[in-house]
């Protein structure tokens, strides 16, 4: 479908400010005003888990929406490249700055690889993706404990029982679930496609989802500044 669509600009949006939220706690922690442990306990731990699934699931839509009617490569290869670049940088950054706790499969290479798996799918029946999408967040649950996948290597699959020491960890079990569901959903929805796509709201509120990769790439730095400042002020 051509065009962006004024409501997954405002759900991508919603997204980043449950993002943004979630790392101002993580780095209140960081810096000490907050216990340590409450960015991933109780609430914290599931908005930061319904985060994540947000960001899979819009990703899921928009490879239907954009590619549904036909891959095209010249569009897909862009856009993956910057997502590939973008999760290479990341992964750098942490690993100067966190050191063993880099993220080596955050969020950005979910994203990536699912884009990439999510090619396969397009053309499945909807209530199969759907279902396939279920059934890859079940056997997150059941999998690790039968295969017990620990090398190094395969650690970005989620089936390892082993704890991993990273600040971000968004690996293909569950979190292609989530993926499928979006393209599933997108899939079944396509008779709505051209009136949702007719709708418009203030461009404000889209704004921020259309630049979506850029402010996750710069927010982080700029709340860690800022807390830092505050700390250093306080002292």
């Amino acid at each position: 479908m051509a065009g962006r669509i004024w409501l997954i600009d405002v759900a991508r949006t919603l997204a980043l400010i449950g993002m943004v939220a979630f790392h101002l706690v993580f780095d209140l922690q960081l810096f000490g005003f907050l216990p340590p442990g409450t960015s991933v306990n109780g609430v914290f731990y599931w908005h930061a888990r319904m985060v994540a699934g947000s960001f899979l699931f819009l990703a899921g839509v928009s490879l239907w929406l954009a590619h549904g009617q036909g891959v095209r490569w010249g569009a897909f290869w862009r856009r993956w490249l910057r997502l590939a670049l973008a999760a290479a940088l990341v992964s750098a950054a942490t690993r100067v700055a966190m050191g063993e706790a880099w993220v080596f499969f955050g969020i950005l290479h979910s994203i990536a690889l699912s884009s990439l798996l999510g090619l396969a799918f397009l053309r499945l029946p909807a209530a199969l993706t759907l279902l396939l999408g279920g059934a890859v967040m079940a056997a997150s649950y059941v999998l690790p404990g039968l295969l017990q996948l620990d090398a190094p290597a395969l650690r970005f699959l989620g089936l390892s029982l082993l704890p991993t020491y990273t600040v971000d960890f968004e690996p293909l079990f569950p979190w292609f679930g989530p993926f499928l569901l979006g393209l599933g959903l997108a899939r079944l929805a396509g008779p709505l496609w051209p009136r949702l796509a007719a709708l418009r709201g203030p461009a404000s509120l889209g704004w921020p989802g259309r630049h979506s990769l850029a402010i996750y790439l710069i927010h982080q730095p700029v709340l860690m500044a800022l807390v830092w400042a505050a700390a250093a002020l306080m002292r």
